[in-house]
């Protein structure tokens, strides 16, 4: 590894970037119940929230999001289907104009739902859900010409063996492929080496690794040449082509965390499309800094379209 640097843009200002970029975002879509409250409820307790949200959730759909709210277009590719919770999903990301393909109409199974408590005094969050473990799609189900247009794609791992195909096909024709790592995923190993930039959490921990510098290592044993490890308020560690260093976050008063790393991912995806590794990192936290200000995933929108 190269000399450690540290780096911040203290300059950072939310302008009209809109752009003709397309990125598809492939992965999790859940319906995200989302409270506000005093505290946490003890066994045997109700208590009242606060405030309450619902909102069409995952990493990959809370990116593609963000990704439009930003001036890019999304294209999300995920399983929502046909029952009556999905009208929910499909009315808000039709709100925020987010194309969706659905991997699976027909499913008339409930789609994932996440129950989330955020604690007012310190923004952070209790999480119950399901993931897609239960909710895979087939290489069949992928639409013909599914990268045609698009300029980057997202992958969270929760659609493993669409995601590999789709880095296959992605890679053949030179789109950059993000991964978002929230947590390991038996499986991901397949996906690894097509990916350029692996955005990972400080909870990401592959196979026998159980430190960030084991972490590093592995990934760059896949080859991949851009790794970076967020890790909530503290800074961001990259590895970028040998070269080591640090992002610093604005420190803010947080009153919801809930979805930063999602808001993250999606807001990466589009500055690193006209910025270098760093400066896409540091403009990605200062978005994602920015949303931890205000409760709920959705506040992002109204924000940037008032600054």
């Amino acid at each position: 590894m190269g000399v450690a640097t540290r780096y911040s843009n203290p300059e950072f200002k939310f302008t009209d970037m809109s752009t003709n970029f397309q990125g598809l975002f492939v992965g999790l879509t859940t319906l995200d119940l989302i409270y506000l409250t005093t505290r946490l409820p003890n066994n045997n307790e109700k208590i009242v929230a606060l405030q309450q949200t619902i909102a069409a959730g995952g990493p990959a759909t809370n990116a593609a999001v963000t990704f439009n709210c930003l001036g890019s277009k999304a294209k999300l590719l995920s399983i929502i289907g046909s029952h009556p919770l999905s009208n929910l999903i499909r009315s808000d990301l039709e709100e925020y104009a987010v194309e969706f393909i659905d991997l699976e109409p027909d499913k008339s199974q409930s789609s994932p739902v996440s129950s989330i408590f955020i604690t007012e005094s310190t923004g952070e969050r209790a999480v119950v859900s399901i993931n897609a473990s239960k909710s895979q799609a087939r290489l069949a189900q992928i639409p013909k010409d599914i990268l045609s247009g698009i300029n980057i794609v997202l992958i969270d791992g929760h659609q493993l063996e669409i995601s590999r195909e789709i880095a296959q096909q992605a890679q053949a024709q030179n789109i950059p492929i993000v991964l978002d790592g929230g947590s390991w995923k038996p499986g991901l190993e397949l996906v690894l080496p097509f990916i350029d930039y692996a955005i990972c959490s400080a909870d990401f921990f592959p196979p026998n690794c159980h430190k960030q510098k084991e972490v590093f290592n592995y990934l760059k044993t896949q080859q991949i040449p851009h790794i970076a490890i967020t890790n909530g308020a503290r800074d961001i560690q990259y590895l970028s082509k040998n070269k080591q260093g640090r992002v610093a976050i604005n420190q803010v008063k947080v009153v919801d965390t809930v979805g930063a790393g999602d808001i993250f991912h999606g807001a990466f995806c589009h500055y690193i499309l006209q910025q270098n590794f760093i400066k896409a990192l540091d403009s990605a936290a200062k978005v994602a800094s920015f949303s931890c200000q205000h409760f709920g995933t959705r506040q992002i929108h109204h924000l940037f379209k008032n600054n």
